[in-house]
This record gives structure tokens, C-alpha cells and sequence, in this order.
């Protein structure tokens, strides 16, 4: 697995969906940013969710040939393993919703408090496992960190411009975040008999 964060206003993205899965993705894209999300969908209640006044066609080739990444979620695997043959062959990258071995790329487990977004990935083999984490996590880092990422991005721009060099301002933030004790203590390391 090779990490990376989008910017979705520089990557074409799309989305084929129906049902509960459909709008589940659709609402972690745009969540992500993904405004300009081309969204594909036959499902009448996921094109009203997606504020479209009608359902819309499956995608043409030339459609699919201007996105760059795919989701495919909530379609048949028959209907789905047809649709990322098809966008496979337009140079799309795809990703089908527990279809692992048709996708190019695992969705990952997140939590988004403001610019801070915790991923978890399993890569496919047990996202059950991530979303246990996830559940963790998010108990750790509740929602008023969207507010102490803003504080310290603030904090951040102002040392810099005050001449700072990265690792100061780096060492600041540490400084911070344990005057404040906004981090939970790490339990001290110890080999796990149950490994």
C-alpha cells in the first residue's frame, strides 16, 4: 500500500452507485471535497440524496475517460466487474466496494476534524479491523480537535513568519500539545504474548 491524500479540485473523480452503499461514499467524497464529483446512478432516492433532479445514465467510454480515479459501490459484482472493465480500459483507476480483487485501490477508514483527517487501512484484508480502530480513535480525538488543529495551524503561520525554521516550529508544537496534555500517554512498549 502507498498512502496518499487527493486534492480533489486537481483529480478528476466519479462515482457509480445505488442504494446505502451508493450514499455512503457519495457522503465520505464530498466530505473529502470531492464538490465537483461526477456521480453516475440509475437509483432514484441516491439522485435525490445527491440533489440531482432525475436519475442519470451509466457512463459512456468518453466519460470515463475524464476521470481519473472511480468508485463503484452498490451495484450488482456482475454489473460492477463490466463497469471497471470499462474504465479500466479508459486508464481510470477503480475502486469496487467489497470487490477487493477489482479494485486499484483500497478506501480507507478515516476520521476528518477539520484539516485533521486520521486514516486506517487494512488494505482490503480487514476493514472490520479498521473501523474497530476508527471507533477507537475517534474516542481520542473527539470533535473539538478541528479547533486545536486551527489554533495550531494559526500558531504555525505566525512562527514562520517570524523566521522559524521547520524543526522549531516543530519543536513548539510539541511543546504545546504537551503543556496542554492534548495527546493521550502511549502505554509503554511491551511484547504482546497473544503476537
Amino acid at each position: 500500500m502507498i498512502p496518499v491524500t487527493l486534492i480533489p479540485a486537481r483529480v478528476p473523480l466519479g462515482l457509480i452507485g445505488a442504494g446505502a452503499p451508493g450514499l455512503r461514499r457519495l457522503t465520505a467524497l464530498r466530505a473529502g471535497g470531492a464538490d465537483g464529483l461526477a456521480l453516475f446512478t440509475t437509483d432514484p432516492a441516491l439522485a435525490a440524496a445527491a440533489g440531482l433532479s432525475a436519475p442519470t445514465a451509466l457512463p459512456s467510454d468518453a466519460a470515463l475517460r475524464a476521470l481519473r480515479l472511480l468508485w463503484i459501490a452498490g451495484l450488482p459484482t456482475s454489473e460492477a466487474r463490466a463497469l471497471a472493465a470499462r474504465a479500466h480500459a479508459q486508464g481510470v483507476l477503480v475502486n469496487v466496494e467489497d470487490v477487493p480483487d477489482l479494485c486499484d485501490f483500497h478506501a480507507v477508514s478515516e476520521i476528518r476534524r477539520g484539516d485533521l483527517l486520521l486514516t486506517i487501512s487494512t488494505g482490503g484484508a480487514a476493514p472490520g479491523l479498521a473501523a474497530a480502530l476508527r471507533r477507537w480513535l475517534e474516542a481520542w480525538f473527539p470533535a473539538h480537535w478541528a479547533g486545536r488543529v486551527a489554533e495550531i495551524a494559526a500558531l504555525r503561520r505566525l512562527w514562520r513568519a517570524e523566521g522559524a525554521t521547520m524543526p522549531e516550529t516543530a519543536r513548539r508544537i510539541d511543546t504545546l500539545l504537551t503543556e496542554r496534555g492534548w495527546l493521550p500517554v502511549a502505554p509503554a512498549a511491551k511484547d504482546d504474548p497473544h503476537a
